[in-house]
C-alpha cells in the first residue's frame, strides 16, 4: 500500500463518521430550537394573560381600588398609605 492509500482510507473514515453523526446532530438541534420556541410562545401568552387581568382590574376599579393596585396613595391632605 502506498501512503496515498492510507490518506484515502483516513478520509473515508472521516467522511463516514460525519455522515453518520450529522443527522443526529441536526435532529437534536431542531428539537432544541422547537423547545425554545414553544417556551417563548408560552411565556408570551402568560404575559398577555397577566396584562389583560391587570387591565380588567384597573378598568373596573374605583379610586380606592386604584390606589391599592398602585401600592398605596397619599391623599392631597397628607393622609393615606
Amino acid at each position: 500500500m502506498t501512503p496515498f492509500d492510507y490518506i484515502k482510507i483516513g478520509g473515508g473514515i472521516v467522511i463516514g463518521a460525519a455522515l453518520a453523526i450529522a443527522p443526529a446532530y441536526l435532529a437534536g438541534r431542531h428539537a432544541a430550537i422547537a423547545e425554545i420556541v414553544a417556551t417563548l410562545q408560552a411565556g408570551r401568552v402568560t404575559i398577555l394573560k397577566d396584562g389583560q387581568k391587570i387591565d380588567e382590574q384597573a378598568i373596573q376599579a374605583d379610586d380606592a381600588d386604584l390606589c391599592l393596585l398602585l401600592g398605596g396613595c397619599v391623599q392631597p391632605d397628607g393622609q393615606g398609605d
